[in-house]
């Protein structure tokens, strides 16, 4: 059984095909889904999915990189979301310099209240890094030595891209590594390279839904049923079974995020 770590509902509540896509997931036995917050209406959503299919759906809650200009750094509604049970970590949140358009020192604001928020609330982070790998690296360094549970790992870096280097850094501070359909790309060599390097109880998988479809069906809208594709580039790559990726991952989501 397979477990899509991070997937977005938004797309999928517009088109009004949640128990389609729940229902498809469970056919490819994809039977634990992680709907991602970002907003105050994502987070909303996705608690309420998560309500809506317990044992099947969990939720996280945060603020994204996008509501950073402006933010007036009020998080009363956001603690309110993060005390339900379903919700199972704080995010995603994080630094993204490849999109010009936000100042990186408002995202570094929100990004350090969010990471404030998951040690209080003792959930781990779901962090977004694009292009940010220093100031990443060093805002998760001083968040790691917050972090309240040491034997449990404090966050996990979503549809990794980066290095081997970064990828070992991050692995320093007690951080999983979860790859996307990115990982399956014909020009992705050099990450499936890195993938070999992660260690067992560090990995993930996930789809990013709705994008971000995984060869071969990319120009699709990527879906959770479409995450064992990047479990079998996965086995293939580190020279295992997908069904042994599936019951690693799947195993590593529930110490993770203490999935009931």
């Amino acid at each position: 059984m397979y477990t899509d770590s991070h997937f977005h509902l938004d797309h999928f509540e517009l088109k009004g095909i949640v128990p389609d896509m729940i229902a498809e997931a469970r056919e490819a036995r994809v039977t634990r889904l992680i709907a991602i917050g970002g907003s105050d209406e994502a987070n909303a959503l996705a608690l309420k999915t998560a309500k809506a299919y317990p044992g099947a759906v969990w939720a996280t809650a945060g603020y994204d990189r996008d509501l950073a200009p402006g933010w007036n750094r009020d998080v009363s509604r956001l603690q309110e979301t993060l005390a339900h049970a379903e919700v199972v970590a704080v995010g995603e949140s994080g630094l993204d310099y490849f999109h010009k358009q936000i100042d990186p020192a408002e995202q570094k604001t929100l990004f350090e209240a969010m990471l404030a928020l998951s040690v209080q609330s003792a959930k781990p982070m779901i962090i977004h890094s694009r292009e940010a790998d220093e100031d990443t690296h060093a805002m998760l360094t001083e968040f790691s030595r917050h972090w309240p549970e040491a034997d449990r790992p404090c966050g996990v870096l979503h549809c990794f891209t980066g290095s081997a280097e970064f990828a070992r850094n991050l692995l320093d501070l007690n951080l999983m590594i979860s790859f996307s359909g990115i990982v399956t790309f014909k020009n992705a060599a050099d990450l499936r390279e890195v993938a070999k390097i992660i260690p067992e109880d560090r990995l993930l998988i996930e789809t990013d839904s709705p994008y971000l479809a995984p060869h071969p069906f990319r120009g699709e809208r990527n879906r959770p049923a479409l995450v064992p594709h990047v479990a079998a580039c996965l086995a293939e790559c580190r020279q295992t079974t997908p069904e042994n990726i599936a019951e690693t991952t799947t195993q590593n989501a529930i110490r993770f995020l203490k999935l009931a």
